[in-house]
């Protein structure tokens, strides 16, 4: 029998019932994302500190896909760590109760932008291993499964370079720095959702 989920470290009960809920009631848009969905569903049902850095060697991150106002560009950050054009996104914090709010202060932070419109539901999921979140006594290497949604920045938005990153650009959409299989159909995945905007831009 699956024990109940208990708070997770992070301090925020809500966190933990909030990521089991967007990920149960989402619909995959793939038979892969459907399988990485029930991955992410079954270490949530087992681990009560899934959502917490602490969570070896597996735990849930969040992050974000930020479009221009006209869908055409991505705006991404050159990684400091590890020295690759990625989205926005990192490891839940303290104060965050819910995933999409852990992907919008992600993308805030990272990115200098006010103002984004934050989609209300996942776009994509993807569990890749992160050689320098692991710990430092050799331990198993950690897996980052990742919850990412898509925002919209606001025309003639300004955006900046935090110090977790040596860049942060504007990219076309279709000609990506870093043509990685799993950016390219985020980047996909993403278009698709906004383009079901509704009148307001909120995306789909």
């Amino acid at each position: 029998m699956t024990p109940a989920p208990t708070p997770a470290p992070t301090g925020e009960p809500g966190l933990h019932a909030d990521a089991l809920s967007t990920l149960t009631a989402w619909t995959p848009p793939t038979r892969t994302q459907a399988t990485l969905r029930d991955r992410y569903v079954a270490h949530l049902r087992e681990r009560p500190d899934a959502m917490s850095r602490t969570c070896r060697p597996d735990h849930l991150t969040a992050s974000t896909l930020v479009l221009s106002a006209d869908r055409s560009r991505v705006l991404l950050t050159l990684h400091a760590k590890a020295g690759r054009w990625f989205q926005f996104g990192g490891h839940c914090e303290a104060g965050d109760t819910t995933l999409a709010g852990a992907a919008l202060r992600e993308a805030t932070e990272e990115s200098g932008l006010d103002g984004l419109v934050l989609g209300p539901r996942p776009v994509q999921l993807s569990e890749h291993p992160v050689e320098f979140c692991g710990p430092a006594d050799g331990g198993p290497t950690v897996h980052h499964l990742d919850v990412r949604y898509v925002a919209v920045a606001a025309p003639e938005a300004r955006h900046a370079v935090s110090e977790e990153s040596l860049d942060v650009r504007w990219w076309p959409a279709r000609a990506l720095p870093d043509p990685d299989a799993d950016l390219v159909e985020l980047v996909e995945l993403a278009l698709q959702s906004t383009s079901q905007a509704d009148p307001a831009g909120q995306p789909g």
